[in-house]
């Protein structure tokens, strides 16, 4: 058996609403009293309670083999000071317990916004290469425990990302 592993580029698009509209949306500051409408995230948080928390992450760099997606919610991410990441992401199907590895697509996110995933969508990161990065990240309380599905392509492909 071939202990050998690809590491497969892929490349980052800057992140607009257009190119992310498949995988969730991306949310750009607005004014203050803006009315609700479609440039605002759609939040599904329905199925429990939501936690709204900052999470450190230190020394991410920019390549993975696992991809993990949530059913039962939407997510939020954003970065705090401003500061640019990375995601690699795949379109849910829920038809599928894995993702379809011809669909993966990788952005890089500047500072100024947050993203939404939707319900189902694959996600790797947030990548970076910054020492630390904090981010916000809007969930449900248990979403890590019991709504947490990872796919390892070390695994089933032999195969490593790296976002470029």
């Amino acid at each position: 058996m071939s202990t050998s592993q690809t590491v497969q580029q892929l490349q980052a698009e800057l992140i607009t609403p257009e190119n992310f509209q498949r995988y969730g949306q991306v949310i750009f500051p607005s004014s203050d009293g803006k009315a609700f409408d479609g440039e605002d995230a759609e939040l599904n948080l329905q199925n429990g309670t939501p936690r709204f928390y900052i999470m450190r992450l230190d020394s991410r760099g920019r390549k993975f083999h696992k991809i993990t997606r949530h059913v039962q919610c939407t997510q939020c991410l954003g970065s705090l000071s401003g500061k640019d990441w990375f995601i690699a992401v795949c379109p849910p199907h829920n038809e599928l317990n894995e993702p379809v590895l011809e669909e993966m697509a990788a952005f890089r996110i500047p500072g100024d916004c947050f993203i939404k995933l939707n319900v189902g969508t694959w996600h790797a990161g947030p990548y970076f290469d910054h020492e630390f990065v904090d981010f916000y990240n809007l969930e449900l309380s248990d979403t890590n425990v019991v709504d947490h599905f990872t796919h390892d392509f070390l695994k089933s492909h032999r195969l490593t990302f790296e976002m470029v």
